[in-house]
């Protein structure tokens, strides 16, 4: 008679963990709210309707008008040509279309600016956008068109459409979760990108809070343009919902789904490579060029090991805290959200995928000021690593639920009927079975770290230098040569684990 109230108590004391993080992860969008009041509705309406706002919201929608609709148009193109044609190097150019995504964005600016030393302004901030982000895009199309059923496709084909009109018609739709879903990542990471834009001297609310932030520290001006970027998320998750609506798009029926059958291209087989090699030749083959070029101008005196040795190893130190604890904050809700799914938990899981869709400078700017005012944490690790927890969150959050949905729960019932504690029982079974999906929740969440400058910049402590703020502080004094090194270990270091990201797509798909 005593497991049922063990159960119990293990349930509640996981329940506690997990509101306690959501609870924790919402301290940024609580900041929004509370700098809003405290300014007071007279103040907080001059600073937000003036012309400077007015500016910063024109670039936003411009540069997202502008880059998301072409990202859906390359990202799709790419993923049906890699994924459903017999298009020669298929399999290398799927490969080839995430690997930009071990390139930071700001290390993108660096790399055309060394090829085009006068692009700047929205001319260069679209074209490096698309090709620094489509990959997000990308990876859900293809992971989709995998699991289509291509038996309504035949019943279309056999009804007299065309293979033109059977993909407008009957292809696409389908893929409007995966589109939505990539156009969704896209606008956000254009909302809260910094270094990509103030190498172009291309003004976004990122770029202006920080310039507020690190001229004057005039806090109650910066956390203005913050609420407003703050509504702009809020804005495309509200956008996001309301067009996806409540259709279904699961195939009902007997049976199982065929493999999607390979379309030839007939004659178009060889022209078609034509977008994949444009592709990969401005969104790795310039970051590779400039890093060339850079390499070989600057010689041996570039490589300053003691340096580089340093901030290699802050890096690493930096990410595997960070990803640790991003891993660990996501087990409490990824075990309910399995083991226990209910509208309360679904809740909690909400409040984590909201508060990372705040920007980078909203979750360092409100804990500067919490860890200023309130605490003495300012500049701390404790500081920088929640800062990490709450940005990429999510990323260990979805390898774990996968991974803890593939385990059966009848192996934690089994060990409890061995006389081990409900704890002991999950640790046993779930959590050693999960492993490899934290693995994957780790590798993620370090890449973001990796490649993460605002909130690293903004409350890091006093004397790290990462390898991004490193990069970040020789490019600031035209030392492009001296930056180079830096720019390439971060890619070097975060191909594998784009690598990973890669396989887990393919693996979630099936294949």
């Amino acid at each position: 008679m005593t497991p049922r109230p063990r159960r119990s108590f293990h349930l509640s004391w996981v329940s506690l963990l997990a509101v306690f993080f959501a609870c924790l992860a919402l301290v940024p969008l609580g900041f929004v709210i509370w700098a809003t009041f405290a300014t007071g509705f007279e103040t907080a309406t001059t600073l937000i309707l003036r012309p400077r706002v007015a500016g910063l919201l024109m670039n936003t929608v411009l540069l997202i008008v502008l880059t998301v609709p072409a990202c859906v148009v390359l990202g799709v193109a790419l993923a049906w040509l890699t994924e459903r044609t017999d298009m020669p190097g298929a399999r290398l150019f799927s490969w080839l279309s995430v690997a930009p995504l071990a390139v930071p964005a700001f290390v993108h600016s660096y790399a055309w600016i060394g090829v085009w030393p006068g692009l700047n302004g929205l001319a260069a901030g679209v074209p490096i956008s698309i090709v620094a982000y489509f990959p997000f895009l990308y990876l859900p199309v293809a992971a989709a068109l995998r699991l289509l059923d291509p038996g309504l496709e035949d019943q279309a084909a056999s009804l007299g459409l065309t293979p033109r009109a059977v993909f407008f018609r009957v292809v696409l739709p389908q893929l409007r979760l995966a589109i939505l879903g990539g156009a969704l990542l896209i606008a956000l990471h254009l909302l809260s990108e910094y270094g990509l834009f103030a190498m172009i001297r291309f003004d976004t609310f990122t770029t202006a809070i920080i310039d507020q932030f690190q001229s004057t520290y005039n806090g109650v001006a910066a956390n203005m343009l913050a609420v407003v970027l703050v509504l702009c998320c809020l804005v495309f998750l509200g956008l996001d919902y309301a067009i996806r609506g409540r259709q279904r798009y699961a195939r009902l029926g007997s049976g199982v789904a065929r493999r999607t059958s390979i379309t030839p291209l007939g004659p178009m087989r060889y022209p078609a490579l034509l977008l994949p090699i444009a592709t990969v030749a401005f969104s790795l083959g310039i970051p590779a060029l400039t890093l060339g070029h850079w390499l070989l101008a600057g010689g041996a005196d570039i490589w300053r090991l003691d340096a580089i040795g340093l901030a290699l190893w802050q890096t690493l130190r930096i990410c595997l805290i960070g990803g640790l604890a991003t891993t660990a904050a996501a087990i409490p809700i990824a075990w309910l959200s399995v083991r226990r799914p209910c509208a309360k938990n679904r809740l909690i899981e909400g409040c984590y995928y909201l508060a990372s869709a705040m920007p980078g400078v909203v979750v360092a700017l409100a804990l500067v000021t919490i860890t200023v005012k309130v605490a003495t944490l300012y500049q701390t690790l404790a500081t920088i690593v929640f800062a990490y927890v709450i940005l990429f969150l999510p990323r260990a959050l979805v390898s774990l639920r996968a991974s803890i949905a593939q385990v059966p729960k009848e192996l934690e019932q089994a060990a409890e009927s061995l006389g081990r504690s409900p704890a002991r029982a999950v640790l046993a079974t779930t959590v050693r079975l999960a492993a490899p999906g934290a693995a994957a929740g780790l590798a993620l969440s370090s890449l973001g770290i990796m490649n993460e400058l605002t909130a690293t910049q903004m409350l890091a402590p006093n004397g790290t230098r990462t390898l991004a703020i490193a990069f970040w502080a020789l490019t600031g004094e035209i030392d492009y040569a001296g930056a180079a090194p830096y720019a390439l270990l971060m890619v070097v270091f975060s191909l594998p684990l784009t690598w990973l990201l890669y396989q887990q797509s393919k693996k979630i798909a099936g294949r």
